[in-house]
């Protein structure tokens, strides 16, 4: 059995309710929907059971109606397992993975300021990486927002 079998032996067999959608993409990814509901306790068990415990990269994504969160983890043998939750587009909040991967605040930071996702747990800090000044509300990576949006400072922007 492959290290990825192995793992997604473990992972289906710990959350039933994943192993429909775990993927092994080819030799050393492995691919996971997660339910929101259950996406802590699925992270900690790939950290702290199945030997995942480096956090390379969060990812958002606007899938429309919601938004898409993609955790990147990495063994220390460079085995790669990516967790993917949902939340609604009309009340985006998560929990924050700060105390459990100090290095997230960057891209928890920038799931806030860039698809205004709400992200509970976050350490007070500086926005990260519109500047201070940008209007509230707006989320440029949002598939729904333009430029114009931005009304008189976006003339300023362009001269």
């Amino acid at each position: 059995m492959t290290r990825e079998e192995n793992v997604q032996k473990q992972l289906a067999g710990r959350f039933p309710e994943v192993s429909a959608t775990i993927r092994i993409a080819r030799e050393r990814r492995i691919f996971v929907d997660v339910p929101e509901k259950r996406f802590i306790e699925v992270l900690d068990y790939v950290r702290e059971e199945l030997g995942f415990p480096i956090l390379c990269l969060i990812i958002g994504l606007d899938e429309g109606e919601r938004f898409g969160i993609i955790y990147v983890l990495s063994s220390s043998d460079g085995n790669i397992v990516t967790l993917k939750r949902h939340v609604p587009r009309e009340s985006p909040v998560i929990q924050s993975v700060y105390d459990r991967l100090p290095n997230s605040e960057i891209y928890e930071r920038e799931l806030a300021d860039l698809f205004g996702i709400t992200v509970t747990g976050l350490p007070e800090g500086p926005r990260y990486p519109l500047p201070d000044d940008w209007p509230a509300g707006q989320y440029p990576l949002r598939k729904d927002w333009k430029p114009e949006m931005l009304g008189s400072k976006e003339a300023a922007i362009n001269e």
